[in-house]
This record gives structure tokens, sequence and C-alpha cells, in this order.
């Protein structure tokens, strides 16, 4: 399933693709000058291939980075493919760099083809802003999911790539290898939660939210809110 919800009430342009069997959002993010990045590519058949490459062409766009939230292999089965299409370089926190090591292996335990993984050319640790075009993208780590996990904020507009740290009422699991439950709260209640209730989140899954709906309905926030948990342990 493709979707192509272009935002063209802001400067900067998003357009999310669902792709593989993990139903993992894919997405290409532009301002007026054409530059792209694609954040969190997890394109993984020809298909899917061919409609990531026919939305950047049709679109006139011009890739610069393929730029990762984490290394699970749903969302980076299809750098390989931007990096040999486009020459681009491919961005993501070393501290995640076993996951690309073991994605074969995660892959098949969920029936997943993982082909070959991408190198990484600019480790996010440490990295204060990726920028293309006259945008410039805040690095925030936000370990839990994974050690190396990062969102990417753009203050001016309130957009936010979470991956799989923050999703519609719900948070990413921290049951996987690197997965830290008392990590990930604290990621999203002392980096994600004070960006403001007006932040648009745009998850690894599933919808898009906002910081204001997560703070009102999202349970795994609002217990910790409400003192019913303590997640510093």
């Amino acid at each position: 399933m493709y979707q192509f919800p272009n935002h063209t009430d802001t400067m900067l342009k998003i357009a999310s693709l669902t792709f593989n069997p993990i139903q993992e959002n894919t997405y290409v993010v532009w301002d007026d000058t054409l530059e792209c990045i694609v954040v969190d590519a997890g394109n993984s058949t020809p298909r899917e291939n061919a409609a990531l490459q026919e939305f950047i062409e049709r679109n006139g766009l011009k890739p610069v980075l393929a730029v990762n939230t984490h290394g699970h292999f749903d969302h980076t089965l299809g750098v390989e493919f931007l990096k040999q299409t486009y020459g681009i370089p491919f961005a993501l926190s070393a501290k995640d760099a076993f996951l690309l090591d073991g994605a074969a292996l995660s892959g098949g335990i969920y029936g997943v083809h993982v082909g070959k993984m991408p190198s990484i050319d600019l480790d996010l640790d440490g990295q204060a802003e990726i920028r293309f075009g006259h945008t410039v993208l805040q690095v925030i780590p936000t370990p839990g999911h994974t050690p190396g996990h990062v969102s990417l904020y753009e203050p001016t507009e309130g957009i936010l790539f979470t991956g799989d740290t923050l999703f519609r009422e719900s948070i990413g699991r921290t049951d996987l290898p690197g997965g830290d439950y008392s990590w990930i709260m604290r990621s999203i209640l002392e980096r994600l939660v004070p960006l403001g209730d007006r932040v648009r989140v745009y998850p690894g899954h599933g919808p898009e939210t906002t910081i204001g709906h997560e703070t009102l309905y999202n349970p795994f926030i609002v217990e910790v809110l409400n003192n019913e948990v303590n997640y510093k342990g």
C-alpha cells in the first residue's frame, strides 16, 4: 500500500509511502529547492523501489541523503537502492551498526528477505543537525527502542520524525536487542514532549499525531504524568 499525503500547507513538503510487510512509513522530505532526503527507506521489492523512484522523478526532486532514525531492518531495506540509484550517502548512528549486521537474521524471523545492507557514511552520533536545500533538521538522540535511535526535528514549522520511539497512542518496543523502557520514556518525556503540543509527529509506523494529542491520550505517557508509573526505575 502506498500513501502520498503531500503536505503543501507548509514550506517543508512531506510524502509518506508505506512499504514492506511490516507496514513501515518511508518519508520523502523536500523544500522549494527540490533537494530532498529520504527518511527510513523501507522499500523492499522491485515494485516498491519503482514506486519510490517514480515519485521522486515525477516531482523533479533531487535526493541528497538517506537518513535513518534507527537501524532496524524494516527501516533500512531500501537504503542500498537509494545509494546505488542516486549516489547519495547514508546517515545513521554508529550505535545501531550492529543492527545492520544482524538484519538478515532479524528479517528471517518475520519472513522478510533482507538483501545487502548499506554502510554508514555519516555517523549521527554527536551530529547536531542535517541540512538540505534551505532546511535544517535538528538531530535529537532518543535512545530506548534502539541504542542509537534519533528523532529529526524542524522547529520553525514544528515537524518531528520520531521513527519507532513515539507512535500515535503508543511507543516503540523495548523488548528487542538494545531496547530499554526507562530510556525510551526518558527520550519521550524529557526530549520530545517539551517541544510543545503543536508539534506534528510523523512516526515510523501508523498515522500522524501531535505531541499535544499524545500527552492526553497516549497511555504510556499519561500514566507517568499522572504519577502512576516511575519511568526512571
